[in-house]
Order: C-alpha cells, then sequence, then structure tokens
C-alpha cells in the first residue's frame, strides 16, 4: 500500500511523509524539512510515527522552508538525502558526513519499497526537482515550488492516481496585498509560485485517467485562502470544491491512500 501524509505545508514550513507497505515492512521518506527538531518530532508523532521510522529525506530545493531542518534531522538520524548537487551546495550541506544519494532531472532512485522519480521545475531555486513517487503499483505526484506549468511538468505528472499540487495564491490578492512590489513580482513571475488559476491549468494538462486524489498544498496565508483554491481546481476535477482537501500550515493533512 501507498500513502501520504503533510506535516504542514506553506512558507512557515514544508515536510510530507510517503509510506511504501510490503507485508510486515515499511518504507518512509521524508520529502522536505522545513521544521525544527521539536516540531518535526511533534507533526511525526500525530502519525504515530518517530524519526526512527525514516529511511531517506528529499529535498526539493534549498528555501528555508523545505531545508531549514535538515541538517538537524541528520544530525539525529542516519538517514540518507536525496538531492540534486546543486540543492546539495546551495543548502549549505557538502560538508556534512551524509548518505548522499545524488540525483537529477529524470534519474530515478529506488529506497526500499519506493521508486523515487524527480523532475526539473522552473524555480529560483539552484536545481530545483519536484518528484513522483511509487510503489510499482501506484503513484503520487508532488509538486510544490514552481513558476509556471509547463509541458515536461505536466508529462511527469500524467498518469498519476494522487498529487499534491501547489496552489500558492490567488492574483487578486497578492497583487492587491501589502507585499513590496519586488516580492509580488517574484512571487507571481515564472520562477515563482503557481496562482490558484495556473493549478488549475496546468491539472487540466494532466493525463487524469488514472487520478482518485488531489490535495493542494502550499497556500500563502496572505494571499490565498483554502475556498478559493478548491473553488479553482474543482471544475476540472468534476467535483465539488468541498471534495477538494487542503494541506494547511498547520495541521497539514492526515494519511491519504493512493
Amino acid at each position: 500500500m501507498l500513502r501520504f501524509a503533510s506535516l504542514g505545508s506553506g512558507s512557515d514550513g514544508n515536510a510530507l511523509v510517503v509510506e511504501a507497505t510490503e507485508g510486515l515492512f515499511a518504507t518512509r521518506v521524508l520529502v522536505d524539512n522545513g521544521f525544527g527538531p521539536r516540531q518535526l518530532d511533534e507533526r511525526l508523532a500525530r502519525l504515530g510515527l518517530a524519526i526512527t521510522d525514516l529511511d531517506a529525506v528529499f529535498v526539493t530545493h534549498e528555501h528555508s522552508d523545505h531545508v531549514g531542518g535538515v541538517r538537524a534531522l541528520l544530525k539525529r538520524r542516519r538517514v540518507a538525502l536525496v538531492c540534486s548537487a546543486g540543492t546539495r551546495a546551495a543548502a549549505g550541506l557538502l560538508d556534512e558526513p551524509i548518505d548522499w544519494r545524488r540525483v537529477g532531472d529524470g534519474q530515478s532512485l529506488t529506497v526500499g519499497a519506493l521508486q523515487l522519480m524527480p523532475f526539473a521545475v522552473p524555480h529560483d531555486a539552484a536545481e530545483p526537482l519536484q518528484l513522483v513517487v511509487s510503489d510499482g503499483a501506484r503513484r503520487l505526484g508532488i509538486v510544490t515550488d514552481i513558476g509556471r506549468p509547463t509541458a515536461a511538468v505536466a508529462a511527469a505528472l500524467s498518469g498519476v492516481h494522487a498529487l499534491l499540487l501547489e496552489c500558492n495564491h490567488d492574483r487578486e490578492l497578492l497583487w492587491g496585498g501589502a507585499y513590496p512590489p519586488f516580492l509580488k513580482a517574484r512571487i507571481g513571475g515564472d520562477l515563482g509560485h503557481l496562482s490558484n488559476a495556473q493549478s488549475a491549468q496546468l491539472l487540466a494538462m494532466l493525463d487524469r485517467r488514472c487520478l482518485g486524489q488531489v490535495v493542494a498544498g502550499h497556500l500563502s496565508r496572505q494571499n490565498n485562502r483554502p475556498e478559493l483554491a478548491c473553488a479553482a481546481l474543482a471544475p476540472v476535477l468534476g467535483c465539488a470544491p468541498a471534495d477538494v482537501q487542503v494541506a494547511g500550515q498547520g495541521e497539514g493533512c492526515d494519511w491519504v491512500v493512493v
């Protein structure tokens, strides 16, 4: 069985657990960790887990809300670090005596019962990757922190059975809000973050014949509202907005079976 749960999703910290079980054995990969030791432990405990249950951490890119807690985690638990060379260097993890599994665009890696299939995305980071994870039968897509929908990203995500999809901002809230102009331009630019409309556009580009679960994630507290994100995705999915799940900053989301 393949399942995932968000420990928290947003600009204050991101982390997601993906788990595959084979009989009595489980493989668990943490995707990003923007939380310090205490918060990570508390958020894992909500799922009945501890850091000793983790086998690897996949880091998408070096921004602090995704990598801020990785160094502390690696010192506490000898898990494998999976990331691009650019991300490791930009995150300041070159001096760590770690089990580093280097990956790049289209370079798959197996960790226990999980196959990790990273793909490149447009974002203002050194060598950012997002991820498709499979247990051999089911596929989960994870895509946050990208600036625009592209055909390559849509191809990587097509055919997934579940998807965690960034819905960072509503354009009207962003451009009418209090952020300084340079930050609005960065967030709304081609290397920034997806608006609700862009998330719906990317979703519409996918082959969705296998898609059964979509979770909206990485919502801005200042520039978005859960009801706006759900309303944008629902027409593409052919469901009611209330049927779209949201991974929040504080609570993340509970286990979702893929």
